[in-house]
């Protein structure tokens, strides 16, 4: 991010603009929607000025420096050349932070395109690279924020004092600002009924604070954050992560999802990986009853979906054990992720009627307890989850059972990530396969005819560019 936004509080600031042309004038104009009083520096009084004449001071060059000694910030709109560079390093001698009209180089901040709607205010930004897409952004926005919602912001402004003596969290008092802003009182502000949304805050005051008051005990998400790419993230998981207190995090999760993850919220990472367990999983269930009974929004966040290899069946049992509250949210398994991105089927009528998941992990290490004969039947897909590291002895056991050597196979590792590796062989070279690309882990083994498509639609397309 190499823009930082941020606002300006304008209750009792003073500005300093520089010049007396057409930017000046709509510099001026914005700045005086604000209560702000305004020094405008030049050298005679524009014809322009008129309308803004209560909160604008003209200014004499000489007495400029004067102006910005309680300026706020300013902003230099001289059409001027040496006007430019004069009041450009006036105001740096100052410290105060600077706007130059079309001059990026000069710039402290720039001014983003807004959307004003009283109470709430929007901007959007792109640095100064590209001023109409952020114009046109800022019109889509317009689009869908409500018109009467800075009144909505008005309304929640009056009543922070009564809710906070109400209600003596804060976990609380989100979750009922949350609920009043997003419901019935918010429709009535929208629909211009201003006395009958005052009624209504009152009445859901009264009722949230006596059923919080004997009920403080939440309820939990088991919420699959998919693969890796946060376009594939459900709009459900979205939703819970953005309300969520505190989210309990695998390593699985990408850095981009978690991103995503409201930025107030408490972020512990409960994250296994081969030899390493940051928390056990005993742990991880205490972590979780402990903060539901806070009355916290708890979201636990697993890699991939949280009931295909994720131990979601065992955090569910321990939460509903505790009283607990627990629902999932499936994500898009890893499985389905990887060979999507490798546009391998995962089924397919020629090739592949049966579709088997399995985990490489052994439980005590050495060889998985898996029922080899089954997986080396013909015409199915084999996909096996956390088996970097049991690879070999998962490719001898499949031969001994009977399946070909030259069965192909792949090797996907951080699936639809930007760092995404694949490998592409066979059975009897599956190990080679993963030494040769450097694969580490997490990844996942597709074994079977279905593997070798992507290599052959390659093959295909070789063969008839050489034609």
């Amino acid at each position: 991010m190499r823009l930082f936004p941020a606002f300006f509080q304008m209750d009792d600031a003073h500005v300093v603009i520089f010049g007396a042309g057409t930017n000046a004038e709509r510099k001026t104009r914005l700045v005086a929607k604000t209560p702000a009083r305004i020094s405008l520096v030049t050298k005679r009084r524009p014809d322009w000025a008129e309308p803004f004449s209560d909160q604008l001071t003209i200014v004499t060059p000489e007495h400029a420096g004067q102006a910005l000694d309680t300026a706020r910030f300013t902003i230099i709109a001289s059409d001027d050349e040496a006007e430019v560079q004069w009041a450009y390093e006036l105001a740096r001698a100052y410290g105060v932070p600077i706007n130059a009209v079309d001059r990026k180089e000069l710039c402290d901040f720039t001014i983003p395109s807004m959307l004003d709607r009283g109470q709430v205010v929007a901007a959007v930004a792109t640095g100064g690279a590209a001023p109409v897409l952020a114009k046109d952004i800022r019109s889509k926005l317009e689009t869908l924020l409500p018109e009467r919602i800075g009144s909505l912001a008005a309304l929640a402004e009056r009543w922070r004092p009564a809710v906070k003596a109400a209600i003596d969290t804060e976990t609380g008092r989100r979750h009922f600002w949350e609920a009043a802003l997003r419901g019935a009182v918010a429709e009535a502000v929208y629909a211009g009924d201003d006395a009958g949304a005052e009624a209504l805050m009152e009445d859901a005051l009264s009722k949230f604070a006596n059923e919080t008051a004997g009920n403080e005990t939440g309820p939990v998400h088991i919420v699959g954050a998919g693969p890796g790419d946060p376009e594939l993230l459900t709009l459900k998981a979205f939703r819970l992560i953005q309300q969520a207190d505190v989210v309990f995090h695998d390593k699985l999760v990408s850095k981009e999802i978690m991103d995503l993850v409201r930025r107030d919220a408490e972020r512990v990472p409960v994250g296994k990986s081969k030899g390493e367990h940051l928390v056990p999983q005993d742990g991880i269930h205490e972590l979780m009853i402990a903060a539901a009974e806070e009355g916290k929004r708890v979201v636990r966040l697993k890699g991939g979906d949280p009931f295909i290899f994720g131990r979601g069946g065992e955090e569910v049992e321990a939460l509903r054990e505790a009283g607990i509250e627990a629902h999932v949210v499936p994500g898009i398994s890893s499985a389905l992720g990887c060979a999507a991105s490798a546009n391998i089927p995962l089924t397919h009528r020629d090739h592949a009627q049966t579709l088997t998941f399995v985990t490489g992990h052994a439980q005590k290490g050495g060889v998985p307890d898996l029922d080899w004969q089954g997986l080396a039947k013909p015409h199915q897909t084999i996909v096996v989850f956390m088996g970097v590291g049991t690879a070999p002895v998962i490719s001898e056991k499949l031969q001994e059972a009977g399946l070909p050597g030259k069965t192909p196979v792949a090797v996907i590792e951080n699936g639809t990530r930007a760092n995404e590796k694949r490998g592409f062989g066979s059975l009897d070279s599956l190990s080679r396969v993963i030494e040769e690309k450097g694969i580490r882990g997490p990844a996942l083994l597709i074994i079977g005819e279905v593997a070798g498509l992507p290599a052959e639609a390659l093959n295909r397309k070789i063969e008839e560019a050489l034609a």
